[in-house]
């Protein structure tokens, strides 16, 4: 005996159905696994202290920008866990060496020196080098000013000559980076 006409010529009713599933399972593992690479690093800009009047080309810096380098101390002194830095970058002028060294001495790191004429190519080194990292940037206004502009992709912010503001500049891996202007 023949079977009937309907089951031998059957066709699959749910297969449209699982394979929908089955790319939406997929997608959703993709979009896990970016979710889950996604990165942000934070840079934290600071300006070297104010300098003390006189005529030589690389002053020290004041009184009032020692007093700023301890409180930049205190700010990213030792502590453990989150909130910690991962690198430090210190320009090579005086003023910025000098800023920096109460931090220095309090993390016991030996801070990436780098040329402030060079802090538009830092910017995007930084990032490439350090993802996902805490990284403090210790300069004069000029590269200050310069390196915001590479990470921002603006023409800066306002008041970066001032050496009382710190800038925290968040860069995801997907998306666009914030400026936090912070007074100290």
């Amino acid at each position: 005996m023949e079977a009937p006409g309907i089951t031998r010529h059957r066709r699959p009713f749910l297969a449209p159905l699982w394979v929908t599933l089955l790319a939406l399972l997929l997608a959703a593992g993709i979009a896990y696994a970016m979710f889950r690479d996604a990165t942000t690093t934070v840079i934290v800009l600071a300006s070297s202290g104010e300098r003390e009047p006189g005529t030589i080309d690389d002053p020290p810096i004041s009184t009032e920008g020692e007093e700023r380098a301890q409180r930049l101390a205190r700010m990213f002194g030792p502590g453990g866990g989150s909130g910690r830095l991962d690198v430090l970058y210190v320009s090579g002028e005086r003023r910025a060496q000098e800023t920096a060294a109460p931090l220095v001495e309090l993390l016991h790191v030996a801070p990436t020196v780098f040329d402030a004429r060079d802090a538009a190519t830092l910017a995007g080194a930084v990032l490439r080098s350090h993802e996902g990292a805490a990284i403090l940037v210790v300069a004069g206004s000029a590269a200050v000013q310069q390196i915001l502009r590479q990470l921002g992709g603006g023409a800066g912010a306002p008041g970066a000559g001032a050496p009382d503001l710190l800038y925290i500049v968040s860069v995801p891996s997907f998306g666009r980076p914030r400026i936090l202007r912070l007074k100290y």
